[in-house]
């Protein structure tokens, strides 16, 4: 028998909230104000229609959404039913969504109108999956509807069950892996909270009048855990719309929402302490953050000038663990420069050879967790999440070493991801999709350092004859096929890859080589 949830959650904390103080903001958003009565009352007339038909514990539901407050609407109707939300990158392919909706197998789709267009092939191939459009035209079919109107109608609403336990999923956050193939990482309402924990604790943001900004995309789980931490706290919520960053309008927005708490990667600092406005601004500013791709000695040394008196804090973390699992202040940073800090609270931390053993101060291990924000495994990979929990504890694949301190540096990624511009790209599937094409006989791609975006993915072909692939030609085939941020920023054209005696490309020596400047190149 299904009862109701006696487990405290955060759509708990937001109707404790939306009963004390229904008309203050719990959102803002291009200057308007989302309240708590409203989040909490818009999100529950969502949850009855979805409920009505038919989804419940357990069934996942597909957000397609760009940043704004109907994300959180939608989210807190999902956990008000103790379904499982799936968001997922609104700059990908219709065909990658289409591959993560079959993967989850949702039961039910939330997107915004203009995105429409990334659900259709999903759409087609299951006409009784239900549906939510965030904006457009008004919907009178009882397939989908709009979320502007929903209303509370006139039956009483029925009771909405919520989680069983804290230990139910409730965010599947896909994250591709070193095959190409995205994996869904499982994390429970009990990893979501430690993730808020965490941040809360990490920012020092403990009042409810704090106000918070989230600037990345509600894909990512750095964006979730500011979003869920803020909400539980009673704090107010601004959301910065989707788009391209431009300093001085985000100045603008810290200014007048007078901003306490702000995460951006480091090229978006550089813009910001580089904008000719900023010692003119009256902000309010008391913790800032960087992460997703490393800082320089420079940068951190500029922040601190521009913005005297803000305390400044760098992390480290992945989706799987609920987002940060070590961090370091600036200060601490300039004195130990390359470092990520030491593990948050709420973490235990270990370096380990192949074998699981302890390594040595100073010498270079796998970084291995365990911790309430760890995630309960990978949807449907039963055997790579007993890859990544080998021995009991999660395995990062982020290679790094450890001071006599108790201070960490990461040496190299045991996965080659690249991160551009804060974004992860992956290139197993970038060589995958490129494989496919016809005048290509070989391919590997390798991150190359980029003076704005951190690095950026760099595309070595072995052509079928003579005639080398352009740039052109390989920019359109993956744009094609994936999302256009995973583009190759350089195509190089060799006679051969480098290969070990196992066969295996040697990325190592690939990476020298783009450096160098060997082989036909376009861009």
């Amino acid at each position: 028998m299904t009862g109701p949830s006696r487990h405290l959650t955060w759509t708990d904390q937001v109707a404790r909230h939306a009963a004390v103080k229904p008309g203050s903001a719990a959102m803002r958003y291009s200057g308007r104000s989302l309240t708590w009565s409203q989040l909490d009352g818009r999100s529950r007339q969502l949850a009855q229609w979805l409920k009505h038909r038919g989804i419940g514990r357990g069934d996942r539901v597909l957000f397609a959404m760009s940043n704004g407050p109907e994300f959180p609407i939608a989210l807190l109707s999902v956990h008000h039913l103790g379904a499982i939300a799936v968001p997922v990158n609104f700059r990908l392919a219709p065909p990658e969504v289409e591959f993560l909706a079959s993967d989850a197998a949702v039961s039910a789709v939330i997107v915004d109108d203009d995105l429409l267009a990334l659900v259709e092939p999903t759409l087609r191939r299951h006409p009784d999956l239900p549906y939510v459009v965030n904006g457009g035209r008004s919907r009178s079919d009882d397939r989908s509807t709009r979320l502007a109107d929903l209303t509370p109608g006139d039956r009483p609403p029925s009771p909405l069950p919520g989680p069983a336990s804290t230990g139910d999923v409730a965010v599947i956050m896909y994250t591709s892996g070193t095959t190409g193939l995205p994996k869904g990482a499982m994390l429970s309402f009990e990893n979501l909270l430690a993730g808020a924990v965490t941040s809360i604790h990490m920012n020092q943001l403990f009042s409810e009048n704090a106000v918070r900004l989230v600037t990345t995309p509600f894909f990512h789980i750095a964006a979730m855990t500011t979003l869920l931490s803020s909400l539980t706290m009673g704090q107010t919520c601004v959301v910065n719309p989707s788009g391209n960053f431009d300093a001085e309008t985000f100045l603008d927005l810290i200014e007048t929402e007078m901003v306490n708490n702000v995460f951006l990667v480091p090229t978006q600092w550089e813009m910001v302490c580089a904008a000719e406005s900023l010692p003119s601004r009256n902000l309010s500013l008391r913790t800032v953050s960087w992460g997703a791709a490393p800082a320089s000695q420079q940068l951190l040394r500029k922040m601190a000038e521009v913005l005297p008196g803000v305390r400044i804090v760098s992390t480290l973390g992945q989706t799987e663990t609920s987002a940060v699992t070590t961090w370091i202040s600036g200060d601490e940073w300039l004195k130990r420069p390359g470092s990520v800090g030491r593990p948050v609270p709420t973490v235990a931390a270990r370096v380990v050879d192949a074998d699981m053993n302890d390594v040595p101060v100073g010498a270079p291990g796998e970084i291995v967790y365990r911790g309430a924000g760890v995630m309960q495994g990978y949807w449907n990979r039963p055997a790579e999440t007993e890859a990544a929990f080998h021995g009991g504890w999660f395995h990062s694949g982020d290679v790094v070493h450890r001071d006599e301190d108790g201070y960490f540096y990461v040496v190299d990624r045991l996965k080659d991801m690249i991160i551009s511009g804060g974004e992860n790209i992956y290139p197993a599937e970038l060589e995958s999709v490129l494989a496919e094409h016809p005048r290509i006989r070989e391919v590997a791609v390798v991150g190359k350092p980029h003076p704005k975006w951190g690095e950026t993915p760099i595309a070595c072909i072995v052509p079928t004859d003579d005639e080398p692939v352009t740039h052109h030609e390989v920019v359109a085939w993956i744009t094609a096929r994936l999302a256009s941020f995973k583009k190759p920023s350089e195509t190089v054209n060799l006679d051969s890859l480098p290969r070990n005696v196992s066969g295996k490309v040697r990325k190592n020596v690939l990476r020298e080589v783009v450096q160098s400047g060997v082989g036909d190149r376009t861009s």
